[in-house]
């Protein structure tokens, strides 16, 4: 999460420098529509997953979120830059999300579908493609 918030803050910056520094220059009318043509180009072919956080198999929804990915991107990497998550001592497995995680003695865990089907690997070795669904549920173990 402090990676992220420095990659972010560190791109803030340099953008304010590199706008305050810049010589003003006109632009001409047409190369202006076709730099709106491209970055709405941009926008639309823009890859997502859609993250649901959930409790008791559904029951209750915690959060759902949108999120721009590039194909291939890792699950656990992802969770990591836009939730705040908490990993096993392997760094393989979940053990909590938002601060959601299962008290001592309970069979509570965190179980995750994508598109509706239950992988065979943890999230630190699933790659994401555009447009998968994933669901993190809070549940007891079965």
């Amino acid at each position: 999460m402090k990676r992220w918030f420095l990659r972010l803050t560190s791109l803030f910056i340099a953008i304010f420098l590199l706008v305050g520094c810049g010589a003003e220059k006109e632009t001409p009318t047409n190369q202006t529509s076709n730099t709106n043509e491209e970055q709405t180009q941009e926008k639309q072919s823009e890859e997502t997953v859609l993250i649901t956080i959930s409790k008791d198999d559904g029951a209750e929804y915690l959060h759902e979120k949108e999120i721009p990915i590039k194909e291939g991107d890792i699950l656990m990497d992802v969770m990591e830059e836009n939730f705040y998550i908490e990993t096993d001592k392997s760094g393989e497995f979940i053990t909590s999300i938002e601060r959601l995680s299962a008290k001592e003695g309970e069979k509570k865990g965190w179980i995750y579908t994508v598109n509706g089907e239950m992988p065979n690997i943890g999230a630190a070795e699933y790659k994401l493609k555009p447009n998968d669904k994933v669901i993190f549920d809070f549940q007891a173990w079965k």
